[in-house]
């Protein structure tokens, strides 16, 4: 794989020379055409040198055997380090513990641990499973028994949607951090300040590992709507407002979605944000045109 360099980039009229790490999330293609799109994408962005390449898991594990296809493929056929998405929804400790200890087998050093939403759908009232793990903290704690895997786990700027409050979602991430996980990655927001008032109140409770933002780029914006909806993400109305008039003209919308994209991830930049998740939703270009924004270039090409 190429290496990447990071170029100085003009931000607020001061030139920075950032030390910029990102990773990719993925989902598992469930038809040949998703597949090529996928592993095209994956070939796109993987000159980008990602600290990882996320896989995703289906509610109550629907998708148990084609992430763990699409993860092996990551290990077998580049060099790209992945992390493996476990949910603990509808399974037993036993069930969980075994696809823990097939990553293992496999190579996988990494796991994103996640509660999971409830198979019937979100809305409905999450219950464990009677012989499961009862939460995201509980299945932390599962697979640092089993392995000294890296894990990370999710963070919510705008609380989670079964939250009572920010503070009990801190509470949560708290509780998940003292189980063994070293990174957080939030949930995507479109207000950065949101990101900062949350960065705030999880270093005010002793929480001191990255909080890594995550970001959308809003590549159909009814989707990313419908997303936000279900996930207790806001959505402004300037957001609305620059997609306003465009459901029919392709083109313009995916120039509004890189300038509202780049704004965004420079003002984190400029505001001293170093890491980023994008959520690609297995299509590269945006992704790497933001990436190309941030000054990330393949030494090869950046030798041209």
């Amino acid at each position: 794989m190429e290496h990447v360099t990071t170029r100085p980039s003009r931000i607020g009229g001061v030139s920075l020379v950032p030390r910029l790490r990102v990773s990719f999330e993925f989902f598992p293609p469930k038809t040949e055409e998703m597949e090529r799109t996928l592993w095209d994408s994956v070939e796109r962005l993987a000159p980008l040198s990602p600290s990882f390449v996320s896989v995703t898991y289906g509610a109550g594990g629907s998708t148990r055997e084609r992430t763990h296809a699409t993860v092996k493929r990551i290990l077998n056929e580049t060099t790209l380090t992945p992390a493996a998405h476990l949910t603990c929804v509808a399974a037993t400790r036993e069930e969980v513990d075994e696809v823990v200890r097939n990553y293992c087998s496999a190579g996988v050093r990494h796991i994103v641990a996640l509660r999971g939403d409830p198979v019937e759908g979100v809305g409905v009232p999450y219950a464990p499973h009677p012989g499961g793990y009862r939460n995201a903290a509980d299945l932390v704690g599962g697979i640092k028994r089993i392995a000294d895997m890296e894990v990370s786990v999710s963070a919510y700027p705008e609380k989670h949607p079964d939250s009572p409050s920010v503070e009990a979602d801190i509470d949560m991430l708290k509780a998940k951090v003292d189980a063994g996980a070293t990174r957080a990655i939030t949930q995507f927001f479109f207000d950065n300040d949101h990101y900062f008032r949350y960065l705030d109140r999880v270093r005010a409770r002793g929480i001191e590992v990255p909080i890594v933002p995550g970001i959308l780029p809003v590549q159909n914006f009814k989707q990313a709507k419908s997303f936000a909806e279900r996930t207790g993400a806001s959505v402004p109305l300037w957001l609305a407002e620059r997609f306003g008039g465009l459901d029919d003209d392709l083109a313009t919308r995916k120039l509004i979605a890189a300038a509202v994209a780049s704004e965004q991830v420079l003002d984190l930049v400029d505001r001293g944000v170093t890491d980023f998740h994008f959520y690609t939703m297995n299509r590269a270009d945006l992704v790497y045109a933001i990436c190309h924004l941030l000054g990330m270039r393949p030494e090869a090409r950046a030798a041209a």
